[in-house]
């Protein structure tokens, strides 16, 4: 039986259970949930470091935790059914790194279940907690605030695309695609520049249709906003941005290892690390709501200079000098 065909039979079955957290039978490991709205592949790194974070708190899957993988595999819709079979198993602590909107659907089921959020959306504008430094209910994390750095990243793209007049935002529509649009349209507004919205669901032929527009909406560079689903696509993504002969900056560097242009941001792998660390420190016994949100402070920029000649693109010596490393 296919995992998702499993995965949805065991929601399905599970609906007419009471919506209550069942606490954990004596004797059995404390159990940490996974949720995310992307799929597993693309993600081993991610989930590997989550682990780390955990063995630095003491904890170590299969010895003394384990942990309940739930993918939704793009499908935005069944985030409240992965979701409500985490709280009906009554888990520890539920961690949802790089996935807002999986956060969002298991603080609409659960008030008591602690939930660690890591991702780019700000956790109070998105109605998470009440503030980064006193979260005040069930939910704390790990947060890059997009609001400080999305105009970073406008600015580097127009720096190494001079030439262009017109810039593109890829958004996915069930991530935070909607948050990043306001900050990127006031950060653009101020330069003088218009920003196009390029809609772009996790699927092939979504991905695809997304890029074709690009000639259509006369866009000249793109900034490819975070979402977990892109980032399990990034194998797709980077080779379409080479075959439309488009400049594309992205938030993590794994684009640029995958032959990207450009990055700008904190390291996702540090992001997954950082969750673990803070659910195992609510398995020991902290309160989310005691426990300030977490803030990226350290950002690299990667550039793939292989990647700027496939398309054509001379960047100037002295914006590689910026660069914290650059891949020939």
């Amino acid at each position: 039986m296919r995992r998702r065909n499993f995965i949805t039979l065991l929601g399905g079955a599970a609906a007419g259970w009471p919506l209550v957290a069942r606490a954990q039978q004596p004797g059995k490991l404390p159990t940490v949930g996974f949720l995310s709205l992307a799929m597993p592949e693309g993600h081993e790194n991610g989930v590997a470091a989550f682990r780390q974070g955990l063995s630095e708190t003491g904890y170590v899957e299969g010895r003394n935790v384990a942990i309940e993988y739930r993918w939704a595999e793009g499908a935005s819709e069944r985030l409240p059914e992965l979701a409500a079979d985490l709280v009906r198993r009554g888990v520890a602590v539920i961690a949802t790194p790089g996935s807002f909107p999986a956060a969002r659907a298991v603080k609409a089921l659960t008030a008591t279940i602690p939930i660690v959020y890591g991702g780019g959306a700000d956790p109070v504008r998105a109605g998470l907690v009440a503030s980064l430094n006193r979260p005040g209910g069930n939910v704390t994390g790990f947060v890059e605030l997009n609001s400080e750095i999305v105009s970073k990243r406008l600015g580097l793209l127009h720096d190494l695309a001079p030439r262009a007049s017109r810039f593109g935002l890829l958004i996915e529509p069930n991530s935070s695609g909607p948050l990043v649009i306001t900050d990127l349209q006031r950060a653009a507004s101020a330069i003088g520049l218009p920003i196009e919205p390029v809609v772009a669901v996790g699927t092939d032929r979504a991905i695809d249709a997304a890029f074709a527009s690009l000639a259509q909406k006369k866009i000249d560079a793109l900034i490819a906003s975070p979402s977990p689903l892109f980032y399990s696509h990034r194998a797709q993504l980077v080779p379409l941005a080479t075959r439309h002969v488009v400049p594309v900056i992205y938030w993590d560097r794994a684009f640029v290892e995958a032959g990207g242009l450009i990055s700008y941001g904190s390291s996702v792998a540090d992001m997954f690390r950082q969750v673990g660390i803070y659910a195992g420190r609510i398995l020991k016994g902290e309160k989310p709501a005691d426990m300030p949100v977490m803030q990226a402070t350290k950002f690299e920029l990667v550039v793939n200079l292989k990647a700027a000649k496939a398309i054509g693109l001379t960047i100037p010596e002295t914006f590689l000098v910026r660069a914290d490393e650059v891949i020939e």
